[in-house]
C-alpha cells in the first residue's frame, strides 16, 4: 500500500508538468530579440516566428530589446518566467559576452536553458567604396602604413562581428579602431555613409548593399564561397591563411522551464528550418540551417563560450 500511495503521489506531482506540455503553448509566446531591428536575429527570428504560429496556431510575438552588446535583452528572458511563453532568441553575441562583460547580472549556461540552434551564416569584410583598397590584401597593406588610422564598425562590443574583426586584427596584425554603434542597422549606416571605413557584417543583410555599389565585398569570412556573394573569395583565397568567422543564431529559455516544452519546442524548430521554402529564404541570404538536440546545443554553447574567451584573452584592451 506505501509503495502504491508513494507511486500516485509521483504520479499527482508529475502530471501537471505533462499536461502544461501537451497542451503548451495555450496563449501567445514571446521571442525576445536583444538586437536591432532589420539585423540578421531580427529577420530570422519573425521567419521563425511566422512558421511557430503556424505550427501551433498561437501567436509567436517578437519583441526587440537590444542595447548593451544584448545584455538588456537577455537579462529580460532571464528574469521572466520559466513557462514557455518566453524565449530568447541569441547568437554567439551572448556566448562572447561570457568573457567579455563580467559585470552582467546573469550567466547564460547557469540561468537559461538550451533549446535548439537555428541556422548559420558566413560574414562578409566590406569597405567603404572610397578606400583605395580592392583586395583584402590591399586593404591589409593600407591599414597597416596607417596604423590607428583607420575605423571598423560593429553593432556592438561582443557581437559576432566586433569578435570577428578582433580576430581579424590579431590574425593580420594591423591596427584599425572600433567604432561602436546601438545595433547593427546603425553600424551598416555608418559604413554605407562613410563615417568608418570597413565593417565585417552578416552576408544575410550586407549582400545587397554590396550588389548596389554601396560598399565593395573585400572577402567572406567562411570556408567555402558564398551562393549570396559567388565572386566574393574567402578569406583563405584572399591570402588570410586560416581566418574563419560566422554567426549563428538559436533559442533559449529561462532556467526551469519544463523539459517536455523545450523538447517541443525543439522537434518544431528542428522540422521547420528544413521546410524547402525556409531553406531557400536563408539560402538567398546566405545561411543555412543548423540542427541539434537540446542536449547537443547546450554542449555547442559551452564550446562557442570556452572558443571566444580565448580570442578575448588576445585583446589588447577588451574595451576597445
Amino acid at each position: 500500500m506505501a509503495a502504491l500511495a508513494a507511486t500516485f503521489v509521483a504520479a499527482q506531482a508529475f502530471t501537471p508538468i505533462q499536461l502544461r506540455a501537451q497542451d503548451y503553448p495555450t496563449h501567445a509566446v514571446r521571442i525576445i530579440v536583444p538586437f536591432g531591428a532589420g539585423g540578421p536575429a531580427d529577420v530570422t527570428a519573425r521567419v521563425l516566428g511566422d512558421a511557430l504560429q503556424e505550427e501551433f496556431k498561437q501567436p509567436f510575438v517578437i519583441e526587440d530589446r537590444p542595447g548593451a552588446g544584448a545584455v538588456i535583452g537577455t537579462q529580460e528572458a532571464v528574469k521572466s518566467a520559466p513557462d514557455g511563453y518566453t524565449l530568447l532568441l541569441m547568437s554567439n553575441t551572448q556566448t562572447a559576452n561570457e568573457s567579455l562583460m563580467p559585470a552582467r547580472k546573469y550567466e547564460l549556461m547557469r540561468d537559461l536553458v538550451a533549446i535548439a540552434p537555428i541556422n548559420i551564416a558566413d560574414l562578409v569584410i566590406v569597405v567603404h567604396p572610397s578606400v583605395p583598397a580592392t583586395t583584402l590584401k590591399e586593404f591589409i597593406a593600407l591599414a597597416k602604413s596607417q596604423p590607428g588610422k583607420l575605423n571598423y564598425a560593429s553593432s556592438g562590443t561582443g557581437t559576432p562581428y566586433h569578435m570577428a574583426a578582433e580576430l581579424f586584427k590579431t590574425m593580420t596584425g594591423i591596427n584599425v579602431v572600433h567604432v561602436p554603434y546601438r545595433n547593427s542597422g546603425e553600424a551598416r549606416s555608418g559604413v554605407i555613409g562613410g563615417q568608418v571605413q570597413m565593417m565585417i557584417d552578416s552576408v544575410t543583410t550586407m549582400a545587397p548593399n554590396v550588389i548596389q555599389g554601396q560598399v565593395r565585398a573585400l572577402a567572406t569570412t567562411g570556408k567555402t564561397r558564398s551562393a549570396a556573394l559567388p565572386n566574393v573569395p574567402t578569406a583563405e583565397e584572399a591570402g588570410v591563411s586560416g581566418y574563419e568567422a560566422t554567426i549563428w543564431l538559436g533559442l533559449m529559455a529561462p532556467k526551469g522551464t519544463p523539459k517536455a516544452i523545450i523538447d517541443k519546442l525543439n522537434t518544431a524548430v528542428n522540422e521547420i528550418i528544413k521546410r524547402p521554402q525556409i531553406v531557400k529564404i536563408w539560402a538567398d541570404q546566405g545561411a543555412v540551417p543548423m540542427s541539434m538536440t537540446p542536449e547537443a546545443f547546450d554542449r555547442f554553447l559551452r564550446g562557442d563560450i570556452v572558443k571566444w574567451a580565448a580570442v578575448v584573452k588576445t585583446f589588447p584592451d577588451r574595451n576597445q
